[in-house]
């Protein structure tokens, strides 16, 4: 049996289906590659304590206090429960507010395939991720890729990279303090 591309008409058809189930669904929801967000419409009325909000590792429970939870079931990996929150909102929308929840992901390399398990899934391999920006990686994983920036920028014109800047730099200053060695006819890879 072999796989076959899907056509641009099955393919249109996947994705029509698939935001036709995700419209359906209680809640809205969007992740990055690090966290999940879910927002859930309520009525304006309501205040936080007319809440039940169980963030748990791998369950999540969120619904109206005396009536069938409007999220119920297990997530598809864990979360840090600790860095995860939720919060009432008021909505643009008239008499509503967003109860909105913040998943902090255990996995920062996985995309989800749905909320929790039993909800329908979106094809990941579509998704395509933000482009990061320097300021938010961490200072030694900034200075690695900015090091990797410059490097390639110098191979691109023909210049030294950072190490090959910082052999000659050496090599320099030794010849500067040693003027009483021949370098002239040294082969330096």
């Amino acid at each position: 049996m072999t796989d076959k591309e899907p056509t641009p008409a099955e393919e249109a058809a996947a994705r029509a289906k698939e935001a036709e189930e995700q419209a359906a669904l209680p809640y809205k929801w969007t992740q990055t590659i690090g966290d999940l967000d879910v927002n859930i419409e309520v009525p304006g009325n309501l205040k936080g304590r007319d809440f039940v909000v169980e963030i748990k590792k791998k369950k999540l429970v969120v619904g109206i206090k005396g009536q069938e939870p409007i999220i119920n079931g297990d997530l598809p990996y864990e979360i840090h429960v600790d860095d995860s929150t939720w919060t009432l909102t008021t909505s643009p929308t008239p008499n509503t507010k967003v109860l909105e929840l913040h998943l902090d992901k255990v996995n920062k390399m996985a995309w989800w395939e749905h909320v929790i398990t039993t909800a329908p899934k979106i094809d990941v391999t579509k998704i395509t991720p933000e482009n990061s920006k320097l300021g938010d990686l961490d200072g030694e994983t900034r200075g690695m890729v900015e090091k990797m920036m410059y490097d390639q920028r110098q191979k691109e014109i023909g210049q030294p990279t950072s190490d090959e800047q910082k052999k000659l730099d050496m090599l320099k200053k030794f010849q500067k303090e040693h003027p009483e060695l021949d370098f002239s006819n040294a082969k330096i890879n």
